[in-house]
């Protein structure tokens, strides 16, 4: 791999169950049915528009929706997941160029990069509110790929994310697309819905398992 990127939220950093509390916020204040975790798991995508339509959120509610995730979700301080930033570390002392495509907003999530020390570790940020265009969407990953200078060969870059759409968003790219474990679905569904070329538990895991790998070559 000649550069590797990552999804923020559920990947890099532990907001999964924050965000799905947010959201059961949204149904609840909307007096929608109530969302379990399994009818969460099966229709969430980073690409909120997409998500709350397919969770029967009303068109002309969808602004309100997401002024109340907001509210739901403000304040919340995150950690990042076991062994993110020495990943990151890692992949940065063996020469691997890496970056962050999210779908969240600028504010929060750069806030959120620099309290953690990790905005220092990246040479490409793609953030929610920058494009129109978003997951799974591939111009959010081809504008960090071409950041990071590999626009002409994506194939050579790996893209890890918790999400179904981020899978999509990575082959749609032409990138290898890593599943990395949801709490709320069967990792098996990277593979069979979204064509991921493979999954894991963790970064960390992967990472590891990449960096053993290449010291492995001759």
């Amino acid at each position: 791999m000649k550069a590797i990127l990552f999804d923020w939220d559920g990947t890099l950093i532990d907001t999964t169950e924050a965000v799905y509390d947010a959201n059961v916020e949204v149904l609840k204040s909307l007096g929608l049915p109530a969302l379990t975790r399994e009818r969460y798991g099966e229709h969430y995508s980073p690409n909120w528009r997409l998500m709350y339509a397919a969770l029967g959120v009303p068109e002309q509610l969808v602004e309100n929706a997401a002024g109340i995730w907001h509210a739901a979700y403000r304040g919340h301080e995150a950690d990042l997941l076991p062994g993110a930033y020495e990943s990151l570390e890692r992949l940065v002392a063996a020469g691997i160029p890496i970056g962050v495509v999210t779908a969240g907003d600028r504010r929060v999530v750069s806030a959120q990069l620099a309290r953690h020390g990790v905005d220092d570790l990246l040479g490409a940020v793609v953030y929610g509110d920058d494009a129109p265009e978003q997951k799974p969407h591939p111009a959010p990953l081809r504008r960090a790929i071409a950041a990071l200078g590999h626009a002409a060969n994506p194939e050579r870059t790996a893209f890890l994310g918790d999400t179904l759409d981020d899978v999509r968003m990575a082959r749609a790219a032409g990138a290898r697309a890593v599943g990395i474990h949801s709490p709320f679905f069967h990792p098996e569904r990277f593979l069979a819905e979204a064509g991921a070329h493979e999954h894991a538990p963790s970064v960390a895991a992967w990472v590891d398992a990449l960096l053993t790998e290449l010291a492995e070559r001759p």
